[in-house]
């Protein structure tokens, strides 16, 4: 009797999950997988053992959505991915993976693996403690997907994946360990930058391909970007307003190069039923910070949250607030490594609707409206 019961219930399960396809999935519009850092986490930081938190205010002062609570994003309102699932007509935003309220109905929507100061290589954000790295994020994708198939079935997912865009938005963490000397990891016996950038730029090949024996068909893979000009780094290395490091941006610049080469290698072989986008946020978040006031910014320079100086600890309670800005939608940065809502929404719109310099070979509109 209880295998009966067993099997009568994946039977309702699937029941349910084809239904829910086949009424709610036309009305959802886009679905999205979301791989990456805290540029793109929505919150499963909050369910993990670490330094690296978003969970407090003033993070979500601006999130709608939340009504101006926290949730986890390292901003204050909507990431980038968040703003292009809007532009694209989600309806709702793709959960936290992590989270235990995340329904498994929810892979309608997609979900989010992001996970704050991970990286492509296992060993970055080590002394954030605990953090998803890359390898762990697919490996995440990979149990949601075993659910989808036990439900769903094999053809069906295999079809419903196939119009889902997968992102990955990741780097950034392991050029900032790399670039840091005190940070024991990537002390005296640190390779060479040629060779760190290849290092990375295999690792992050190794996962776009696991994605891809998975079921993934669109992906977006948005380089780094000019971590130099953050406020973090600017800071450590005493650089007077308006000036960037060279060094660090150089070597970012050098990998945005190598993965662009390496995404056009894997639209050779897998295309044209697959296709990888590469989203070039080097050169959009450039622009805003050396023009910034032609975007409406008065600082670029600057976090809003944090201040100018380490510790950069955002955070608002009691009587020892961190300084907060007046008028958040004036800053480029909200706090020593994040963008702005503010910023977000215009790096999102251009990845959106960009010439081939911006996203390439198509820009992000056009995955959406892709069809092999």
């Amino acid at each position: 009797m209880e295998v009966i019961g067993t099997i009568s219930q994946s039977i309702s399960l699937r029941t349910i999950f084809i239904v829910l396809c086949l009424e709610v999935l036309p009305c959802l519009g886009f679905t999205s997988f979301v791989f990456g850092d805290s540029l793109v986490d929505a919150g499963n930081n909050d369910y993990i053992f670490t330094l690296s938190k978003a969970d407090s205010p003033p993070y979500g002062i601006d999130f709608k959505a939340s009504g101006g609570r926290p949730t986890g994003r390292f901003t204050n309102g909507r990431t980038i991915s968040d703003i292009i699932g809007q532009e694209l007509g989600a309806k709702s935003f793709p959960p936290p993976y992590l989270a235990p309220n995340t329904q498994p109905s929810s892979i309608l929507r997609g979900i989010n693996y992001a996970s704050g100061a991970s990286g492509i290589l296992d060993e970055t954000g080590f002394l954030f403690i605990g953090r998803v790295p890359l390898r762990e994020q697919v490996h995440n994708f990979e149990q949601s997907k075993s659910y989808m198939v036990n439900v769903m079935g094999e053809t069906s997912t295999r079809q419903f994946l196939k119009k889902a865009i997968f992102s990955l938005t990741i780097g950034s963490n392991d050029v900032l360990n790399y670039v840091q000397p005190s940070i024991p990891f990537f002390g005296h016996d640190k390779v060479s930058p040629n060779m760190f950038q290849d290092f990375m730029v295999s690792n992050l090949t190794i996962q776009l391909k696991r994605l891809h024996e998975l079921g993934a068909r669109k992906f977006i893979v948005v380089g780094v970007g000019p971590l130099g000009c953050i406020p973090f780094i600017r800071a450590i290395n005493l650089l007077p307003g308006g000036h960037c490091f060279g060094e660090v941006n150089d070597l970012i610049q050098g990998y945005n190069k190598k993965l662009n080469g390496v995404l056009d290698q894997l639209n050779q072989e897998l295309g044209p039923e697959a296709i990888f986008v590469y989203a070039n946020s080097y050169d959009i978040f450039m622009k805003i910070i050396v023009n910034y006031h032609q975007y409406g910014f008065e600082d670029a320079n600057g976090p809003c949250c944090g201040g100018y100086f380490p510790p950069f600890v955002c955070f608002k309670g009691g009587n020892t607030s961190s300084a907060l800005c007046d008028d958040r939608s004036k800053y480029v940065f909200w706090d020593a490594y994040h963008p702005t809502e503010a910023a977000n929404v215009i790096i999102a719109k251009r990845l959106l609707d960009g010439d081939e310099s911006i996203s390439s070979p198509i820009n992000i509109r056009q995955l959406y409206n892709y069809n092999s």
